[in-house]
């Protein structure tokens, strides 16, 4: 399945990833450390039982030896007897018979009546191969082919899906050639990630340095957020982590039953953490939703949770920064709120508004400050406007609009960012709709079935507005060029027209 999606904008990254420095001896035991305690698995009983089977192991090559003598003579015994077979006769001497013929024994000794190569070249020796005129180039042109394979074009566009596998998660970075014109899409490389994906967020916060980077934040079933490099091929270990385990060890059976005490690191989450946002405005600033009912606010910087917020009852699905006042964060909850706080203004509690369901996704206006729209888990869109609050009270916040969008829950919800009130919802239903808010009276534009199973992530490309990226159920990262939609080209024509010869110059 694909959980989530998120676009890199054009020239954030390489245009030549490097490759990853190969693992110290003192980070493969932190690895296999941190893979013990995300088990759940005592570390030091671990190594312990690491130390018996080494024991047991001295043993092994024994037994396997032996047991690899028995199988190759089986093996010898009954080639030898299909080729009796086949030759129609039982003994062995006709076989010694035809080695002698063959004269292996002399097989490598040179006949001195026979020059294979002829003159001159054969006996040409050269110091190195930059000298010698057949090879001087070859190891040039390996190396141009292999940095052509891999690089990325400022006019390519890159975007990274998540993907669970056979009990395997992947980041895969995918990079979509000519994206105006006839795509060619592929993965240019993949991440192994150690834990079952559920958001991401694109960040350029420079972690290791310079002016930029090229990072994605990623939440996970695990309590910690980890943040990797992009621009590294075949990494194995994020470049920041925060939160998470800082011991996890098995404690006294009881009975049938394992009792475990779990340790976290200073202000980590306590459960899955179920939604990123970055904020464009602050680069070092990103957000974090729980099922521990909580939303934090990170310096990656510095890798320190800056502020903690315990305004919800339940677990907190969806958090979005705003994207004109980038102090005011929006977070929705399963306890059929939403609440906006203003970094601001610390001390108030914030404005509080009631949903009918579960809040499933959220998104602001890239058009207009003041206003947003939330997804529930009964199929339902709804739109408010933040002007309207003026208590705190939610009861007396009522929304703009109520939308019966889809027959299951709404898990995605994307706006255009270049045609205002344009919004695409992906459902549980399998279907992805595309919608004109316009005067606060939705009207559907397009709706279809994608085939990529039930819809988890969708998102549009800021670079290629017209691009929107979907996955679900089945696995497949799916793009959909809106723009050929008849009913969006009939509608949105001067934008499409406006587009295109943007792309053009």
């Amino acid at each position: 399945m694909i959980s989530a999606i998120s676009w890199v904008p054009k020239g954030a990254s390489k245009s030549v990833p490097t490759a990853a420095d190969p693992p110290s001896k003192e980070e493969i035991e932190e690895i296999k450390k941190a893979a013990l305690l995300e088990k759940g698995l005592d570390v030091e009983s671990e190594e312990g039982d690491d130390e018996d089977m080494c024991v047991d192991a001295s043993k092994q090559p024994v037994e396997i030896e032996q047991a690899e003598i028995e199988q190759a003579l089986g093996a010898a015994n009954a080639l030898g007897k299909h080729s009796i077979k086949k030759a129609g006769s039982s003994s062995f001497p006709d076989i010694a018979d035809g080695l002698d013929e063959l004269n292996m024994d002399d097989y490598d000794d040179e006949d001195d009546d026979i020059d294979i190569f002829g003159s001159g070249l054969g006996d040409t020796f050269y110091p190195s191969n930059e000298l010698d005129p057949y090879l001087k180039d070859k190891n040039n042109d390996d190396d141009s082919e292999e940095v052509e394979d891999i690089m990325i074009k400022s006019e390519d566009v890159v975007v990274v899906s998540t993907r669970n596998e056979d009990d395997m998660s992947y980041l895969d970075v995918w990079l979509i050639e000519d994206p105006d014109g006839e795509p060619n899409m592929y993965v240019h490389h993949d991440i192994l990630i150690p834990a079952f994906p559920l958001c991401t967020a694109w960040l350029d916060c420079p972690i290791k340095g310079g002016e930029k980077g090229n990072f994605i934040a990623v939440g996970s079933m695990e309590p910690s957020i980890e943040i990797w490099d992009l621009d590294v091929m075949d990494e194995v270990q994020p470049s920041l982590i925060l939160g998470g385990y800082d011991e996890k060890k098995k404690k006294k059976k009881k009975g049938k039953k394992t009792e475990k005490s779990v340790k976290y690191k200073e202000d980590s989450h306590t459960g899955a953490v179920l939604s990123l946002a970055w904020n464009k405005g602050f680069r070092n600033i990103l957000a974090s939703a729980s099922a521990d009912k909580l939303v934090k606010i990170w310096d990656v910087a510095t890798g320190k949770c800056k502020l903690t917020m315990e305004h919800h009852t339940d677990k907190v699905q969806a958090v979005a920064w705003n994207h004109h006042e980038h102090e005011v964060i929006l977070s929705g909850s399963f306890d059929h709120t939403v609440v906006m706080r203003d970094g601001r203004v610390p001390a108030h509690s914030g404005f509080k508004w009631s949903v009918g369901a579960d809040v499933e996704c959220l998104a602001w206006n890239p058009h207009d400050q003041h206003s947003f729209v939330v997804s529930l888990e009964n199929g339902t869109v709804v739109g408010f406007d933040i002007r309207t609050a003026t208590s705190n009270s939610a009861a007396e916040l009522k929304p703009n609009f109520t939308l019966h969008a889809h027959d299951k829950a709404v898990c995605a919800i994307s706006f255009n960012p270049l045609v205002p009130n344009l919004i695409a919802t992906g459902s549980e239903d399998k279907m992805v709709k595309l919608w004109d808010l316009s005067n606060n009276q939705p009207s559907c534009i397009s709706s279809q079935n994608r085939k990529a199973g039930a819809i988890f992530s969708l998102s549009f490309s800021e670079d290629c507005p017209f691009l929107l990226a979907l996955g679900g159920s089945k696995g497949n990262l799916e793009l959909w060029d809106i723009s050929s939609d008849a009913g969006i080209s009939k509608r949105y024509g001067k934008y499409i027209r406006k587009n295109n010869e943007s792309a053009s110059t």
